[in-house]
């Protein structure tokens, strides 16, 4: 499997992403990302060179979203001082899990993350999915704080405000890498 930068024709496909995990999601008991994500928000992180695809073939298996902008509102003043990449969007097609593709899109993330001089890998989580959260730790992840006051990027109330890190590092992910090196941020 091979890992790209997402392109502006890749948007209805990460639109389509977002709505088979949010009825996935929904099955298993959970509100997470119900409410549509606006698709030019969505574009505009694209055009950044912030989305990433894990490609299988011709077929997309995957895709996270890797930025250094912390979402506002979330993080410290204190924590943004030091040098992190955010993660967001994570999100593995269905005909592709139970492959661990989440787990190796982290660990190419934090590997990312560590050429990219960054300190941290951090996230924020659906405050009320208890078993992503529980992922996310599985996945060394520690728990910073959970926000709830605030609004959403896609409107109405936080909800994704479960805080989370863990260190980067070098690591070996098993993708074939397509992507330009990151840029530094520290």
């Amino acid at each position: 499997m091979r890992i790209c930068p997402a392109q502006p024709n890749d948007l209805a496909k990460l639109l389509a992403f977002r709505q088979e995990a949010a009825a996935w999601l929904s099955r298993l008991g959970t509100d997470q990302w119900q409410r549509p994500y606006p698709a030019d928000k969505l574009l505009a992180t694209i055009e950044a060179g912030e989305v990433f695809m894990v490609r299988d073939g011709d077929v997309t298996a995957a895709t996270i979203t890797l930025t250094s902008k912390a979402e506002e509102g979330l993080w410290t003043a204190d924590e943004l001082r030091e040098p992190a990449l955010f993660i967001n969007k994570l999100t593995v097609a269905r005909t592709h899990a139970g492959r661990n593709l989440g787990g190796r899109l982290l660990d190419w993330a934090g590997d990312r993350g560590f050429r990219a001089g960054a300190q941290w890998l951090r996230l924020d989580a659906w405050t009320t999915n208890t078993g992503l959260q529980a992922y996310y730790l599985r996945n060394g992840f520690q728990h910073v704080r959970t926000v709830r006051q605030g609004t959403a990027v896609n409107g109405g109330p936080r909800v994704s405000g479960w805080l989370a890190q863990r260190a980067t590092g070098s690591t070996t992910h098993g993708f074939t890498e397509e992507t330009a090196a990151p840029e530094r941020v520290a």
